[in-house]
């Protein structure tokens, strides 16, 4: 298990939606492996594969009190979102030294291929919900600042990029 670098927010990988997973197998396996210890060494709550340059629609998610708990997904996708909303502070590796708060439904339900690559259907509420969210727009080529408006988009962009100089 390895942990893998970030790619940097103006890579064109992290703009581009990522191509779908046809089976778990134990290639799949060994990516999220790594990806879960590289979203335990950032400390994250969660991991899309684009962030890390593999173009597949794989995510895992951990948002337990005690760790160990992640969930691997292949090509999740929403089938229901709640029409309550919180808002949470949201960040991403690619985008270091900056945040902004998010909204987004308190609670989706989600299908994917899960680690036995069956298909599982599986509710998220909380800051579950909100990081499930949150790699699926990674998976479709977007990021947290992407709902944002421009303007607050570029100063957060400006602001990481002149903190990585630092």
């Amino acid at each position: 298990m390895t942990v893998r670098p970030f790619l940097p927010y103006a890579d064109r990988r992290l703009h581009i939606p990522a191509e779908p997973v046809e089976a778990v197998t134990e290639t799949v396996r060994m990516i999220w492996d790594d990806m879960i210890d590289t979203m335990e060494a950032m400390p994250g709550v969660g991991l899309a594969a684009p962030q890390i340059g593999i173009m597949l629609r794989l995510a895992v998610v951990d948002a337990s009190d005690k760790r160990g708990q992640a969930v691997r997904m292949a090509n999740p996708e929403v089938l229901h979102a709640s029409v309550q909303f919180r808002s949470h502070e949201e960040a991403s590796p690619n985008l270091p030294g900056v945040s902004a708060p998010i909204r987004r439904p308190r609670a989706v339900t989600v299908r994917f291929l899960n680690a036995a690559g069956e298909v599982e259907e599986r509710d998220f509420v909380g800051l579950w919900a909100t990081s499930v969210q949150h790699q699926i727009d990674h998976l479709d080529g977007r990021v947290y600042v992407d709902h944002l408006s421009p303007l607050r988009r570029k100063m957060l962009v400006a602001k990481s990029g002149k903190l990585a100089r630092r």
